[in-house]
């Protein structure tokens, strides 16, 4: 799945407001995925993971900040997430499902962020680079 350039511009130039406040915005995705699909939880029984709490704060920093990186290396997703990919399929054995509900979730808080720059082409280009990162991410799966 390849992003045009214009899929890409759309994508970094939102990444670009959103850098500024991983650790709430990734707060935010996270708790909103506990509590629409809280079968997700199972993951993360050792954390606290009520509203704002330092677990979800650090952890949702981790998860914007490998997007980020994803971000910047959109021509090689395959090669710049292949530890991150290797750590969920072999380690961590996260239900692949997961993936795409955490995308949906992520695009939900940057919709509700940034409404002016979260147009309908903007969501597009979000939803196909999540879809292209959750692509690799569940590749060593199979």
């Amino acid at each position: 799945m390849t992003l045009t350039d214009a899929e890409k511009a759309a994508v970094l130039s939102l990444w670009g407001k959103a850098s500024g406040d991983l650790e709430a915005l990734g707060a935010e995705a996270l708790d909103r995925l506990f509590r629409s699909f809280p079968q997700s939880k199972t993951y993360f029984s050792h954390f606290d993971t009520s509203p704002g709490s330092a677990d979800l704060r650090n952890h949702g920093a981790k998860v914007l900040g490998a997007l980020g990186e994803a971000a910047k290396s959109m021509d090689n997703l395959d090669q710049a997430l292949s530890k991150l990919s290797d750590l969920h399929a072999y380690n961590l054995r996260v239900d692949p499902g997961n993936f795409k509900v955490l995308s949906h979730c992520i695009q939900i808080v940057l919709a509700a962020h940034f409404p002016a720059e979260f147009a309908p082409e903007v969501q597009a280009a979000w939803d196909k680079f999540l879809a292209a990162v959750s692509a690799v991410l569940t590749s060593k799966y199979r």
